[in-house]
């Protein structure tokens, strides 16, 4: 989980947190030739927590169930506030959910390079979507979820606990 491309970011105006916190590392990542799926901002901000989703955690009656409803009424009202969004996007749960069932993503195969350099975009996840640079595609960057098919796993998932 990590970059955006669509979103842009959220820590400057165009780094997402876990690329910016260490972008020398994550382009010796992007160029070490091993098979990335990059979950960005896109996807997780399609993602979002909505009063109905965190009443099903709620609804479970259970300790775990109350637990996560909770914390997204937490994340809700910093993101809301944040983002101006109707709730809040669950960024590692989506790792999980891609690599449990990675039928409820889409994307492509794109070049995506890291900014180390740059005075505004140190740690921008240059994602090249439409292969204007004809690098060689190096990442599956994922855009979209089907976020009623994540909550819905997320939620089962949860009930097991």
């Amino acid at each position: 989980m990590g970059g955006a491309y669509f979103e842009v970011g959220n820590i400057t105006p165009a780094a997402e947190f876990n690329i910016y916190v260490d972008p020398e590392a994550a382009e010796i990542v992007f160029g070490s030739g091993v098979p990335l799926v990059v979950l960005p901002l896109d996807v997780t901000h399609r993602a979002l927590t909505t009063s109905e989703r965190v009443e099903a955690f709620r609804a479970m009656r259970t300790e775990v169930g109350n637990m996560v409803a909770e914390w997204t009424d937490f994340f809700e009202r910093y993101d809301k506030m944040k983002y101006g969004a109707d709730g809040a996007p669950l960024h590692d749960p989506c790792v999980i959910a891609w690599l449990i069932r990675p039928e409820l993503f889409s994307g492509r195969h794109i070049n995506v390079e890291i900014e180390t350099k740059g005075t505004y975009t140190t740690g921008m996840t240059v994602a090249d979507w439409w292969g204007v640079s004809e690098r060689k595609p190096n990442a599956l960057f994922i855009r979209d979820v089907d976020a009623e098919g994540f909550f819905t796993l997320l939620t089962e998932r949860i009930a097991r606990l």
